[in-house]
């Protein structure tokens, strides 16, 4: 095996949520293997920032606000890939918003809300992506969903489970249908990665981090860097052989059983 393996020189990425966090990681990680990137996040501004670090890595980075809900706004996305690259090579299909409500309490415009979000745009991002890598006869696609898709978090996070949930088996029906035609779709299930609204929620309730420490044998929460070897793998010849397959990155957190021991000195609450 050799780097040229993971080489992706002439490829085009497409990456939602590239303003921060897991999103913007996998672009500049990507960028820094060789691809152009297109940037997608409704935050412009944080999206134009993540720009100039792909540009300083000597790649052509597209910037984009794409309401990544809205089918139409996506199809016109990907006009534009059209019109400036010709081709799509990788999908980093990270954005999109979640809800937190009690059960008994969940409205349910705001459940369609993040189905919508969750679902309805991440399936949509997929086609539209999927159609070009299929005449292409190559390309992959990494969903990002989460570990609240096959164990319950709690705390509210219903709507997003069950999101989470759909997204993960998008992921196998793709792959299904997609893996003989050229185009892999896989699904990377993090546990707790620190961003801006986890970080106020902990903020906000000072045990939830030593909460979270403690299903993790590896002993820390994720960060956001923790998916680049990950993406550039996943979008890389490296994989070839790799397709429907759902992927923690969790620190170990998928593997203990709730009543297990980490190796780390737990967090003990009275």
């Amino acid at each position: 095996m050799t780097l040229s393996m993971f080489d992706l020189s002439g490829k085009v990425a497409v990456v939602t949520g590239a303003a921060q966090g897991m999103g913007q990681a996998t672009a500049i990680a990507v960028a820094e293997a060789g691809a152009n990137v297109v940037l997608v996040d409704r935050n412009l501004a944080g999206a134009e920032l993540t720009a100039e670090q792909v540009r300083a890595a000597g790649r052509k980075a597209l910037v984009t606000s794409t309401d990544v809900s809205c089918p139409d706004a996506i199809a016109e996305l990907f006009r534009q890939v059209d019109a400036e690259f010709g081709q799509v090579d990788f999908l980093g299909n990270i954005a999109g918003d979640g809800h937190l409500a009690k059960p008994e309490e969940l409205l349910i415009e705001d459940l369609h809300r993040v189905l919508q979000n969750l679902v309805v745009g991440r399936f949509s991002m997929c086609q539209e992506a999927g159609r070009r890598m299929l005449a292409q006869g190559r390309g992959s696609i990494m969903n990002i969903g989460s570990l609240a898709s096959m164990t319950a978090l709690g705390r509210g996070h219903v709507a997003y489970s069950m999101a989470m949930g759909a997204v993960v088996q998008m992921t196998r029906e793709l792959s299904t249908e997609w893996s003989s035609r050229g185009v892999r779709v896989n699904c990377v299930t993090p546990a707790q990665v620190t961003n801006p609204s986890l970080i106020a929620r902990m903020e906000k309730d000072p045990t939830l981090e030593g909460r979270f420490v403690n299903g993790i044998p590896a002993g820390r929460m994720g960060v956001p860097s923790d998916i680049k070897g990950l993406a550039v793998l996943l979008a890389s010849d490296a994989s070839e052989w790799i397709t429907g397959a759902i992927i923690p990155m969790d620190g170990g957190n998928m593997a203990m059983n709730a009543g297990g021991t980490p190796g780390h000195q737990a967090v003990v609450y009275t």
